[in-house]
């Protein structure tokens, strides 16, 4: 590839993020942003192994802003290290180690480079980029209370004998809020098996960045961040410095026809009016757990649309690997009559709808979510509350932080024994997040910080001005 003389003279980066939807959008804005905002120059590689349809799709577009393109990773083989009941972080940890076999010779092969920002679960690069002297950042695409908790974690490890969920009181994260046992991520809840180590492992090498790149800002996270910037704790490990350049969003563009029809039956409803139900690029529920919804959704009498996946009794995060390549019919799975009777109140999407674009939309009231980051991000950005419906990852973490720190959602309460949330406590969220009075100082505080997402991002803002000043710096180096 020709590079023109005038790209030369801008800084160049590349930027690695590891598999699966909730890696790859958050780094992939970050360097649109780079080269639309910055004059930054950038080489984004896609690690290609297991990549789903809807990555490949996302980072493959007709177009791409000048300055920017794409470097494809060859495909790894895999098939003999893991297998159907390898866990998720294992499986996608696996991945990216053998994926990153040949990136010595790539980063030599695209010339000097000013910086290479790597995902959470890339660690590996550090190595390399220390042989190339290459300063490599990490782009921690979590919240900063988990990056908190993240860099606690191996003392944690050091620290404590038993199982953490076995501790009589909730973890005490220096200078944060502790963490309720129950809202421990998975990956961390039992510390023999692969996912821990693998955790553990790459939350151990935090301190080997340049610095830290976080998608929040201080008005969302001000306890967080005074702790990690303050706390002795940190300072002594040392933590790297950490800029927070967030609210990222990806920004969609209807580009489908079913996109077009979730747009038009949102033009004809009235304002506020919509609660949007989605889990996630990997969320699925169990078949009882989407019955129960269903009856919820019906009973409350409010306006919703649904994005229906496939149930899955294994696993909530089933889908992780293969988003946007499911083909489904809701007809076989939701309740009996379901699709009649909610005809007009309701529309059901299968697999994939255009999230940011729903939730941009002036009908849409509230959002029941699975808590990940980015959704969390989406739906602040925009100033809508949310009903919170963690299932796996950090996002029970998430999600009580959303309800008791930030103040703009409700969460279910789960029926003791079942595992599930009952229809009538559904019927009861969903009314309330639309209609309650608990609703409306929700949706004032997440517009409050709508507001804050807006001005933080532009010129002269925190988060504006702390992502300006690392790549000063990179010019500074070319």
């Amino acid at each position: 590839m020709v590079v023109a003389e005038s790209e030369t003279m801008k800084p160049h980066v590349a930027v690695l993020p590891s598999p699966g939807l909730g890696h790859v959008i958050p780094l992939f804005e970050l360097a649109k942003v780079l080269v639309v905002h910055h004059g930054v120059r950038v080489s984004f590689l896609n690690i290609t192994t297991e990549a789903s349809v809807a990555q490949n799709q996302l980072l493959h577009p007709p177009t791409l802003p000048p300055g920017l393109r794409v470097i494809d990773l060859p495909p790894a083989d895999i098939s003999t290290l893991v297998s159907e009941q390898t866990l998720v972080l294992t499986r996608l940890c696996i991945n990216v180690e053998e994926s990153l076999k040949p990136l010595k010779s790539v980063l030599m092969e695209l010339g000097k480079l000013q910086a290479l920002v790597i995902d959470l679960f890339c660690t590996q690069a550090f190595q390399i980029c220390n042989e190339l002297s290459i300063p490599a950042y990490t782009f921690f695409t979590p919240s900063t209370s988990f990056l908190a908790f993240s860099l606690h974690l191996p003392t944690l490890d050091r620290d404590v004998d038993c199982e953490f969920v076995d501790l009589p009181e909730p973890v005490q994260v220096p200078g944060c809020t502790p963490v309720r046992t129950d809202d421990l991520l998975d990956q961390v809840r039992n510390r023999k098996i692969d996912d821990y180590k693998w955790a553990l492992f790459h939350f151990n090498r935090l301190p080997m960045a340049a610095g830290i790149f976080l998608n929040s800002w201080e008005d969302l996270e001000p306890v967080s961040f005074k702790a990690i910037r303050e706390h002795p704790f940190y300072q002594k490990i040392p933590t790297p410095p950490v800029h927070p350049i967030g609210p990222l969003i990806k920004r969609d563009a209807a580009t489908t026809a079913s996109d077009a029809e979730c747009l038009a039956w949102l033009d004809e409803q009235p304002s506020k009016s919509v609660i949007f139900v989605a889990l996630g690029s990997g969320g699925t529920l169990t078949a009882a757990q989407l019955t129960e919804l269903a009856w919820g959704l019906e009973m409350s009498q409010q306006r919703f649309m649904v994005v229906a996946r496939k149930p899955s009794d294994a696993s909530a995060s089933a889908t992780f690997f293969n988003v946007g390549g499911d083909v489904n019919d809701p007809k076989e799975y939701l309740p009996e009559g379901f699709l009649e009777r909610t005809k007009g109140v309701g529309l059901v999407v299968p697999s994939w709808a255009p999230q940011e674009l729903v939730l941009r939309h002036p009908s849409t009231g509230a959002f029941l979510s699975h808590c990940g980051w980015n959704s969390t991000l989406e739906s602040i950005t925009h100033g809508i509350p949310m009903v919170a419906w963690p299932l796996y990852a950090e996002q029970r973490m998430n999600a009580t932080m959303l309800v008791e720190e930030v103040g703009v959602a409700v969460k279910p309460v789960v029926e003791r024994g079942k595992g599930v949330v009952a229809r009538e406590e559904i019927e009861r969220v969903v009314r309330m997040a639309l209609e309650g009075e608990e609703g409306k100082v929700m949706r004032r505080r997440a517009e409050d910080l709508q507001v804050k997402a807006e001005k933080t991002l532009t010129f002269g803002g925190s988060s504006y001005e702390s992502f300006s000043r690392v790549t000063r710096e990179w010019k500074a180096h070319i």
